[in-house]
């Protein structure tokens, strides 16, 4: 063999090697971020459970007039029921129970439940649930931000790197509560 026809099969062995390397990275990676959205999208789902358990405990403890209490009962029995459903459909009954939430908590009725007691208490409770579930759908929504980015790469397309896993799905439901005075 000559010098040069060694040189060239160490450049194509170094290349086969980086680009091995490389695409074997970026598998970890995609592994990473789809094991990722199945971390946030159960964070999610217990926080809305979280969050429908509040509202229901909201509705049965007589702090609201009974009509109120019945729509956002129904609202929140609907979200808890809700796990059998797509995720488009899932997402219109929780945003349904953010609007009933939003009906039942106006501002003088907030001052009402507020000024009763126990009041604070579950409105303290009912708000860390709203926070915690609008922080748990923006992780999610970043993470399948990123897994799609990374799977929309030719590298990735070309080669399969995502197997037969499913694209991630945005969440995009209302999950904005007014909670207190406006």
């Amino acid at each position: 063999m000559t010098t040069g026809l060694l040189t060239v099969l160490l450049v194509v062995i170094c290349l086969l090697l980086f680009f091995v390397l490389f695409m074997s990275m970026t598998a970890g990676r995609l592994d990473r971020l789809h094991r990722r959205i199945d971390v946030a999208e159960l964070a999610l789902d217990a926080q809305l459970l979280r969050r429908s358990g509040i509202a229901l405990e909201l509705a049965a403890c007589g702090l609201l007039d009974p009509a109120t209490s019945v729509v956002l009962s129904e609202s929140a029995h609907a979200a808890r029921r809700s796990s059998d459903l797509s995720v488009a459909e899932r997402d219109r009954v929780e945003s349904d129970l953010t609007a009933a939430l939003n009906a039942a908590l106006g501002p003088d009725d907030y001052a009402e439940v507020l000024s009763e007691q126990g009041g604070p208490e579950l409105l303290a409770e009912l708000s860390a649930a709203i926070k915690r579930v609008e922080l748990s759908r923006r992780f999610l929504n970043d993470a399948v931000r990123a897994c799609t980015q990374l799977r929309r790469q030719r590298s990735v397309r070309w080669f399969h790197l995502a197997g037969r896993t499913p694209w991630p799905v945005f969440r995009e439901m209302s999950d904005h509560v007014d909670l207190g005075p406006r």
